[in-house]
């Protein structure tokens, strides 16, 4: 019999985490046998890992604790990848080489597979003087423009593209053109971009007052900090960017704010890290721990959580030993302080077994006081550790007591620490689940609220016919499961009929007791007021949040996956979209129509020629395979592979024209060439303006100035609807939602962040 709830979570276990050969021939032939191998690997640095492993193993047996995609895919393949998450680089110096430095360290920290964060500030502005070579500064944003082109060409871990993080202070003088970066369409879009937003600034917005931008001592302008905080609101209003990080809250809580000062944090916000910061992550399934579901006794079993949670703490400092860096530095941060971030997932579907209402005070009351149970058995679980193997290198009891975050745990606790130390300088933190909530049988993602009930999953075959499948919010089938046909009750609310200040009511209540930060997104309505859309961040604030991210739909950043709930009460099924996922790439025809382009780049001796086969399926054409050949020698290994990679998108079908995006936002350092009268910043702009003209030759897309796309199934979904967002990278669906910070596809799982 499957562990698997749902097919969709065999298949994210099969494409994510499943153990393979490089040719794809399976390894591990039962989710067991990965979870063996995680409790194996982690286990190998206990001195008896024979009995640690069956525990650990017991832990993450039947998904009651989830640890992060980097440990579940990595641990005990012997791959040179990194298991830990989360990492932010070194102090950008401001330099021309340093700043090189920092991206050949970036470069190599995504080629592990590690997503990446940067502060920006410490760069000067535009127009300030470079000394000694008698010209102005490019300014941060341009140096921005490199990082994003770097992490293009990138291909992170597990075939994944690498994540940034940028931050920049709120009292940069270029922090007016960081806001509004991303509203050039083509421009940072490896990037989220979040505001440093400090105490003194807050208190200038509050008081209506000035506001100095200044770098290196010297005051650049002096504006309206109120200005400047709606330049921020309107930003995230209409492009939901930029975040906002309160970053003077996040060093006066930091655990170890006597050893290190925070500026930037990982890709979706909830790992606030010093230089070569590092941190590695986990989920407690909640949504496992609730005996007797929707009934009057319903409960969440302390004793088990307080097992599940010393059980994944140990993991997760094993993980600090096994782990490899991409980055000596990192591996002596990760040794000198064996942070962790362990977090919950499924409480949105614990609080349904309960029968609270998400975002009511009750569900924020019980929420706070799981919280509070898990930092303390992280706490004493870590400080068990300290006694049998030591604290970690850089502890200080007095002045580790004597963060914000300490002063508030319980005094037999304190006095646990100050007498005997603590193995990890900070425990807790809520980190994106969308991936391994899916796996886990689809429970609510981290502290989210449930996002929709249930939708149906279209499923193209190769034989170009569809099956349909429906993908159910875990508590929901639990309750089908034990209550049959009966509707279900009033507290079954959902993401889309949320108030946005309830979600930060949940935000604010689990903040309390998490060490490090919250991945979570603010679902507001597109057709909110902006003066209420502001107030959501000013209660983020007044109500001792670290940072906020919203989330509102609109013509500019697309809708997401549409739901068609009516009501509160009753959410019917999600007809989804009709942009669906192959479950295997189609096979290859023995004839096959194409055509053959010729493009000649200025500089090169030898013209390239482009070849693009197509297959018919329901009467309509859609690229199948490309093919680059040229006699210059200099291309034939990235062309290779450019052909491979491409030809495997086209074969797995939906909607592949982000293909054609991706190139044409290729630039080359060295410059472009004018071809036909444009400007191309790159061939391999040039050979995405190739496959452009030839998917719209062949009508699988609209010509320049068309609204909408050619090809039949993207047409039936988009007429007459409000837009809906870009297709998934990943698997082509119109499926795409704003979960915890990170558009993820209900479809495939895929997650930037995940």
């Amino acid at each position: 019999m499957s562990r698997f709830a749902a097919p969709i979570a065999e298949q994210i276990w099969d494409m994510k985490y499943r153990l393979k050969e490089q040719d794809g021939t399976p390894i591990d032939a039962t989710v067991e046998e990965s979870w063996r191998r995680i409790a194996r690997s982690l286990a190998s640095v206990e001195t008896t890992p024979a009995e640690w492993e069956e525990k650990f193993y017991n832990a993450l047996e039947d998904f009651k604790y989830l640890p992060a995609g980097r440990i579940a895919a990595g641990a005990g393949t012997g791959r040179e990848v990194t298991l830990f998450n989360c990492f932010v680089m070194g102090t950008i110096p401001d330099t021309m080489s340093g700043i090189f430095d920092m991206l050949k360290e970036a470069a190599l920290t995504m080629q592990q597979g590690g997503g990446i964060g940067y502060d920006f500030s410490t760069i000067r502005p535009k127009g300030a003087v470079v000394k000694g070579v008698a010209a102005d500064a490019s300014g941060p944003l341009s140096f921005m423009d490199v990082w994003d082109a770097m992490c293009r060409t990138i291909m992170s871990a597990g075939s994944r593209r690498g994540a940034m993080m940028a931050t920049m202070r709120c009292d940069h003088p270029d922090i007016e053109q960081f806001i509004t970066a991303k509203q050039d369409a083509a421009r940072l879009r490896m990037f989220n971009l979040s505001v440093l937003v400090t105490d003194p600034f807050m208190e200038a917005v509050k008081a209506d007052g000035p506001w100095d931008l200044r770098f290196d001592g010297k005051v650049y302008r002096t504006l309206n900090a109120r200005d400047l905080w709606n330049a921020i609101m309107r930003a995230t209003y209409d492009y939901a960017e930029p975040g906002v990080i309160f970053i003077d809250r996040i060093n006066q809580m930091n655990n170890l704010n006597y050893v290190e000062q925070i500026a930037a944090t990982n890709p979706c916000g909830e790992q606030p890290l010093p230089p070569y910061g590092a941190c590695l992550l986990g989920s407690v399934n909640l949504a496992r721990m609730v005996t007797d579901p929707f009934e009057a006794g319903a409960a969440l079993d302390p004793a088990k959580l307080d097992e599940i949670v010393a059980l994944a703490v140990r993991m997760m400092d094993n993980v600090v030993d096994a782990s490899r860096f991409p980055l000596p530095q990192q591996a002596e941060e990760a040794r000198n302080k064996r942070r962790i971030g362990l977090g919950v997932t499924g409480l949105a579907d614990a609080l349904l077994m309960l029968g609270l209402r998400y975002g009511s005070p009750e569900a924020a009351a019980q929420t706070e006081a799981w919280m509070k149970q898990i930092a303390r058995a992280s706490y004493l679980a870590s400080v068990e550790l300290a006694k049998e193997k030591g604290p970690f290198p850089l502890f200080e009891a007095e002045n580790y007591l004597a963060s914000g975050n300490m002063m508030q745990m319980d005094d037999d606790v304190r006095e646990a620490i100050r007498t005997h130390g603590i193995r990890n300088a900070l425990l807790t933190s809520i980190a994106p689940t969308g991936t391994i909530s899916l796996y886990a049988g689809n429970v609510s993602s981290g502290i989210e609220p449930v996002f929709a009930y249930a939708y149906k999953r279209k499923v193209l075959q190769p034989d170009g016919s569809r099956t349909e499948e429906e993908v159910v919010d875990y508590a929901v089938q639990m309750w089908r499961d034990l209550k049959g046909d009966a509707p279900l009750p009033d507290y079954f609310v959902n993401a889309q009929t949320l108030a946005p200040l309830d979600h930060v009511r949940m935000q604010a209540a689990a903040q309390k007791w998490i060490d490090s930060s919250i991945s979570k997104t603010i679902n507001c309505p597109e057709d909110i007021d902006f003066e209420s859309f502001k107030s959501v961040y000013m209660e983020a604030w007044d109500s001792g949040c670290k940072g906020c991210t919203t989330y509102r739909p609109n013509d500019v950043t697309g809708s997401v996956l549409s739901v068609s709930e009516t009501s509160e009460a009753a959410p019917e099924v999600d007809e989804g979209a009709d942009v669906v996922y192959l479950t295997t790439p189609l096979d290859r025809p023995a004839e096959l129509e194409g055509s053959t382009y010729k493009i000649k780049w200025p500089g090169s001796e030898h013209a390239i020629y482009i070849t693009i086969n197509d297959i018919v399926q329901g009467g309509h054409r859609r690229p199948f395979e490309v093919f680059i050949n040229s006699k210059n020698m200099e291309h034939f290994a990235w062309t290779v592979a450019l052909t491979r990679m491409i030809s495997a998108v086209f074969r797995r079908g939906g909607d592949v024209s982000f293909v054609v995006e991706e190139l044409k936002a290729v630039f080359d350092p060295r410059g472009g060439a004018w071809m036909s009268g444009k400007y191309v910043p790159s061939i391999l702009a040039a050979i995405g303006g190739v496959i452009e003209r030839h998917l719209i030759a062949t009508g699988f897309i609209a010509g320049e100035g068309m609204g909408l796309k050619a090809d039949p199934e993207a047409e039936k979904m988009l007429v007459g609807e409000a837009p809906r967002g870009k297709a998934c990278p990943s698997c082509g669906a119109y499926a795409l939602r704003m979960v915890e910070g990170c558009m993820t596809c209900a479809d495939c799982g895929h997650s930037k962040c995940g």
